[in-house]
């Protein structure tokens, strides 16, 4: 094992989802750093983090999925356009610079807009919700744009402009957490008054906020 290890090491040494390790380090709780766009750990400060977790008695981290982990305030924008195109391309651009997408952010715009020409991903109360299964996402991701001026070349479900676009990136294999996200991202926003909450938020943080909500466990896996 190196004396520097990348997330998918530190995930293969905990036994973890490289999800887990990218939420425990986003959160501080998991020593590492960055050195560049990469986040690197040493050796030593692992197995030193594994001992003390190991010899405390107090209940394990739990290491399921939550949308704290999927969604963060970094990957919520507020946008002022109102092409469907500029947006998808800001949020597939925002979710490729991530550690869970393995190849250039080209790739990840081409197949969003092949996606998009099969059958437009907007579900009708104002939502659009682009998402794409690829080999080379190594975990599911999620961002996530409020467009309060509307997107007017959406195509929708019904009469109303979508304004509220959550792109979802999943691995070839997460087929079933990839669905219960989709499931989520709906249930989370179906009620008329949240969505005009999150559409009137000035600020990303209020926004996560509203989506990962006070019961974060809605949102468990």
């Amino acid at each position: 094992m190196n004396e520097i290890m990348t997330i998918e090491e530190v995930a293969a040494y905990l036994r973890v989802s490289e999800r887990t390790v990218y939420d425990w380090v986003a959160k501080g709780e998991l020593p590492g750093g960055k050195i560049g766009t990469s986040w690197r750990f040493r050796r030593g400060d692992i197995e030193q983090w594994v001992n003390d977790r190991l010899g405390k008695t107090k209940p394990a981290v739990k290491t399921g999925i939550t949308t704290s982990a999927v969604l963060t305030p970094e990957r919520v924008l507020i946008l002022d356009s109102t092409s469907k195109a500029d947006v998808l391309l800001k949020l597939a651009t925002l979710l490729s610079a991530t550690p869970f997408i393995r190849k250039a952010e080209e790739a990840l715009i081409n197949d969003i807009m092949e996606r998009e020409e099969l059958m437009s991903t907007g579900i009708g109360f104002g939502i659009g919700v682009p998402h794409v299964r690829v080999e080379y996402a190594s975990d599911l991701v999620m961002a996530i744009a409020v467009c309060p001026n509307g997107l007017k070349d959406y195509p929708t479900l019904d009469e109303y402009e979508v304004k509220i676009v959550c792109m979802l990136v999943a691995r070839q294999d997460q087929h079933a957490e990839y669905l219960r996200t989709l499931s989520n991202i709906s249930t989370r926003l179906k009620a008329p008054e949240m969505r005009q909450q999150i559409i009137e938020s000035q600020c990303a943080i209020e926004i996560y906020n509203r989506m990962i909500g006070e019961q974060t466990n809605a949102w468990d896996f």
